[in-house]
C-alpha cells in the first residue's frame, strides 16, 4: 500500500502523549507499506521537534527513515518547490502551507490518493486524511 507520510505522522508516532500515536502506530506496524514524502515534510518534523533534548532522537529517527528502501523522499528538483509554491500562489482562499502543496503536487504525480496525516487540508484537496477523526 503506497501513501503519502506527513509531518503529522511523523510527529505522532514521535510522540507518545499525541491523541494520534496510537493510530500512527498502527500504520507502522503495516508490513506492506510504501511511504512517500518529501524533505518539506521531514523539515517541518526537525523543526517542531528542535529542542536540544529532542534533536538526537529526531536525527536519529530520519536517518533511518531516509535509510529504509521503502520510503520515497521527494524534494530534490527546483521545479518540484515552483509547482508548489503556483498551488499555493493559485489558492489564495485556502489556509494551506506551501508545505501541504508541496505535498499535494508529490500526491498528484505519484497517483497517490491517501495520507498519513489528520490534516483536513488533505481533504479540502480531495485526498483522504487517514489518521483524521
Amino acid at each position: 500500500m503506497r501513501v503519502f507520510a506527513d509531518s503529522f505522522y511523523f510527529l505522532a508516532l514521535l510522540n507518545i502523549n499525541d491523541p494520534a500515536h496510537p493510530r500512527a502506530v498502527r500504520f507502522a506496524g503495516e508490513p506492506k507499506l510504501e511511504l512517500i514524502t518529501t524533505r518539506w515534510a521531514l523539515a517541518e518534523v526537525a523543526d517542531a521537534l528542535c529542542a536540544p533534548g529532542l534533536r538526537e532522537r529526531v536525527v536519529r529517527f530520519i536517518d533511518n527513515l531516509v535509510a529504509q528502501p521503502d520510503v520515497s523522499i521527494s524534494g530534490k528538483s527546483d521545479e518540484l518547490f515552483k509547482r508548489g509554491f503556483d498551488l499555493y500562489r493559485e489558492r489564495s482562499d485556502k489556509h494551506w502551507s506551501l508545505t501541504d502543496c508541496i505535498s499535494f503536487v508529490v500526491m498528484e504525480r505519484e497517483g497517490v490518493r491517501e495520507a498519513l496525516t489528520g490534516d483536513r487540508h488533505f481533504e479540502q484537496a480531495g485526498f483522504v486524511a487517514l489518521l483524521a477523526q
